[in-house]
């Protein structure tokens, strides 16, 4: 990866929001980043993922395969706002790398290809956008080509998304009627007066999720692109935040010269080069920021701070995870996608595999999800995937990073078990010479609820110490 930094004063605070890009496999949503670019005045030629040279495709795999692997960063200004553009992947394999980015985001976008219709993936898509309440912008790609169908596409999204989506880039009385309906006390105000919609008001209901804009054009040859972004200006709302130090990590990666970043939404406050914050999940410690990277593609520039809102990578910081609170930022975002198989790593024989174990957990660093287990008795690790092309990139970036080549052997299926009733559990203890019963109620919670711990002891009966 080719990278340059350079130290620039602090940014400004203007209207910035951070959209991220989502779609379906060859929807052409990288296609899509790279007009907006090309519009925004952010490069000057436009790439092409046929062609192997598209702004945001930084990885060689990515190149060779033409799908982004990779979530991406990339920054445009339209109208003198500022928008952090995240470009996110669109294969099933690499779902875990595109949720992740969900949770920074402040609006998304979903590109769907009117040629190829609604596809499976979009409906996993806006259900993951729902869960996560990022208000959407709808983008129908490639209306140029033969058997595309926007009036008919746009029927089904309405029936089997929400019908509250309406096609953006008209301003008649059909186009108020349609936004209007969505709120019934705006329709109440809108019958009466019959007096066009602010855009104030229109920008309420989308950042609410009550109201989602449909636009229409061809990414490949710059059609509508303009419009999506006179639209995200138009109505987009940035958000407030607090001024308290807060950010949100998203992502774990690695530097071509293997420098570890953390990379954050920032969300409260200021964030400065030498800050202390606080990372790791047990020991809880504190880190300084030795560096603060704005990337845009595969270079980057360095700032001395950055505000509430900007989206940045750090270094310097060795315990910090995905999903991550920082600051202000409490708690810990959880993923619902998760793997659908576990295999077992297949090493060379004269490879060690508790060194080779060691050297892997820096993926998981990166990818959480592949739940790596080191099985002693036997010397075997596993890991869970999600599928065929995600073991061959693993593959490539193993041999890559680490300079070994491995297997990935015995898939199995995933799966978990839950209790269905409620039942009490009793545990004996009997360490250096203590002793201790425990006893714990387990009952079903919520599906997706995650586990919830609760103690029902008085401290005048047990010490908090001993509780703990």
């Amino acid at each position: 990866m080719s990278e340059q930094a350079e130290d620039r004063k602090p940014r400004k605070q203007t209207k910035h929001i951070c959209a991220g890009l989502l779609a379906h496999v060859d929807a052409g949503k990288t296609t899509l980043a790279e007009s907006i670019l090309y519009t925004g005045g952010q490069i000057r030629k436009l790439g092409r993922v046929d062609h192997r040279d598209a702004f945001l495709d930084t990885d060689v795999q990515e190149r060779d395969r033409g799908i982004t692997i990779f979530s991406k960063q990339a920054h445009v200004q339209w109208e003198g706002m500022d928008i952090t553009l995240l470009d996110t992947p669109g294969h099933v394999d690499f779902s875990a790398e595109m949720e992740r980015t969900l949770q920074v985001l402040d609006y998304a976008v979903l590109v769907i290809s009117a040629a190829d219709g609604l596809q499976g993936h979009v409906l996993t898509l806006w259900r993951l956008l729902e869960r996560y309440r990022v208000p959407v912008f709808l983008f129908l790609n490639k209306m140029d080509q033969p058997g595309a169908d926007g009036d008919g596409l746009l029927a089904e999204l309405k029936e089997k998304l929400d019908e509250r989506i309406v096609r953006f880039g008209r301003k008649d009385e059909a186009f108020y009627e349609e936004v209007a309906v969505c709120d019934e006390a705006l329709l109440e105000q809108y019958l009466e007066t019959e007096q066009p919609i602010e855009d104030a008001v229109i920008a309420g209901l989308i950042g609410e999720r009550r109201l989602f804009p449909c636009y229409m054009g061809s990414a490949l040859r710059v059609e509508g692109v303009d419009s999506l972004l006179n639209g995200l200006f138009a109505y987009t709302r940035m958000p407030e935040y607090g001024t308290t130090f807060g950010a949100r990590v998203y992502k774990i990666a690695r530097d071509a010269q293997g420098n570890r970043l953390t990379y954050v939404k920032v969300t409260g406050g200021t964030l400065r080069v030498k800050q202390v914050i606080f990372g790791g999940a047990a020991a809880v410690r504190e880190e300084k920021v030795d560096q603060i990277r704005i990337y845009s593609g595969a270079k980057y520039t360095t700032e001395q701070e950055v505000c509430a809102g900007m989206v940045c990578a750090l270094t310097g910081l060795t315990a910090t995870f995905c999903g991550q609170g920082l600051g202000a930022e409490q708690g810990t975002v959880m993923p619902v996608t998760e793997p659908v198989m576990t295999y077992r790593i297949g090493l060379p024989e004269d490879c060690d595999v508790h060194r080779m174990y060691e050297k892997l957990c820096q993926l998981e660093e990166e990818e959480p999800q592949l739940h790596l287990v080191w099985k002693e008795q036997v010397n075997e690790i596993h890991a869970q995937l999600m599928g065929e092309v995600q073991i061959e990139v693993l593959c490539n970036l193993i041999r890559e990073r680490f300079d070994v080549e491995v297997t990935f052997e015995e898939g199995s299926i995933v799966y978990k078990e839950t209790i269905i009733d409620k039942v009490e559990g009793v545990g004996h203890f009997e360490p250096l010479r203590h002793y201790a019963e425990v006893h714990l109620i387990l009952e079903p919670g919520e599906p997706g609820s995650g586990l919830q711990f609760a103690v029902s002891v008085s401290e005048d009966d047990l010490d908090r110490n001993w509780q703990r």
